[in-house]
């Protein structure tokens, strides 16, 4: 079986290593060739020609970052049986994907069970999302998207992280609630959201748009605005009408406390199962997909992508 393994030396929660004990374990199974992103949107580019060489299998040792550049990539042309199987060795802060789809957030365990299941011909076949902001080309994201302040954090969270702080859960949370103080706009609701079919909804502060449950984990703790989402069914939505603290604070709670039933409130919109999605705003908005920040736009289209990806597990 021939795979490339494509790793990110930056990833956070391993040391280097660690993930040279990781990468010389699969070596061992496979046809391996190896290769090491050296900066943003390389991955993507690895995983173009991982396609065009005919390898069976994508590796990634990284984080949600790494793994949504190589999704990608590998998906350039769209679905097909032809686009090699994605195997994920789980070393970035949150781990979202991986863990959604049942690896382990340990990497020694995610590589003991992704071995495993390559001996086994062993796979699962998974949805995901595609976003398509105005004037730009389509790109996928695995779990989460997301317009307005969850964005604008990631943006200042990766400013920091080029200033040589380390992206952890605490840094996550500070930037958080500084920004949330001093930063954002809390006065004038930006975005409306548009489905086919039915009325637009107006005077939202943020979405998130999820391909599956949790949206993100603060640490081991997942934080849940849409936990009906799932890889096999359309995309969830949550929004926020007010950004005032009460509101706020009851839909955080909501999030870490929610199970089986979205979060619930006066100032809240959920939007359950759909196919496609449009948002748009009256001013530029911060933009994330997957935890990484894309910049600003007035209008961006998510669409829901059946079986999308073999992913083993």
């Amino acid at each position: 079986m021939r795979a490339m393994l494509i790793a990110n030396p930056m990833a956070t929660s391993t040391s280097r290593r660690a993930r040279d004990l990781l990468v010389r374990a699969v070596a061992g199974h496979l046809d391996l060739e190896v290769a090491e992103t050296a900066y943003r949107g390389h991955a993507t580019e690895l995983a173009r020609r991982a396609v065009a060489e005919g390898h069976d299998v994508v590796m990634t040792v990284g984080g949600d970052g790494t793994v949504n550049e190589v999704v990608n990539g590998l998906l350039e042309k769209g679905p097909s049986p032809d686009v090699p199987q994605l195997a994920m060795l789980p070393c970035g802060s949150a781990n979202v994907f991986a863990r959604a789809v049942g690896l382990s957030n340990d990497p020694v365990d995610a590589t003991r069970a992704v071995l495993e299941a390559l001996r086994a011909g062993r796979y699962r076949t998974v949805g995901l999302g595609s976003a398509s902001p105005d004037g730009g080309a389509e790109r996928y994201f695995t779990f989460c998207a997301g317009v307005g302040l969850d964005a604008e954090v990631v943006r200042e969270v990766e400013r920091r992280r080029l200033a040589g702080a380390r992206a952890d859960p605490s840094l996550y949370a500070r930037t958080a609630i500084r920004h949330f103080f001093s930063g954002t706009d809390r006065e004038r609701p930006s975005l409306t959201l548009e489905v086919p079919g039915r009325p637009a909804i107006s005077g939202l502060f943020l979405a998130f748009v999820s391909n599956t449950a949790p949206w993100t984990f603060l640490g081991p703790y997942p934080v849940n605005p849409s936990p009906r989402a799932h890889f096999s069914r359309g995309l969830e939505l949550f929004g926020m009408r007010s950004l005032d603290l009460m509101p706020v604070l009851g839909a955080l709670a909501g999030m870490l406390t929610a199970r089986t039933r979205p979060v619930r409130g006066r100032q809240v919109l959920n939007l359950h199962d759909a196919q496609e999605i449009t948002l748009r705003a009256d001013r530029p908005m911060a933009f994330q997909l997957d935890g990484d920040y894309l910049g600003e736009l007035e209008s961006i289209t998510f669409r829901s992508v059946p079986r999308a990806i073999r992913i083993v597990i």
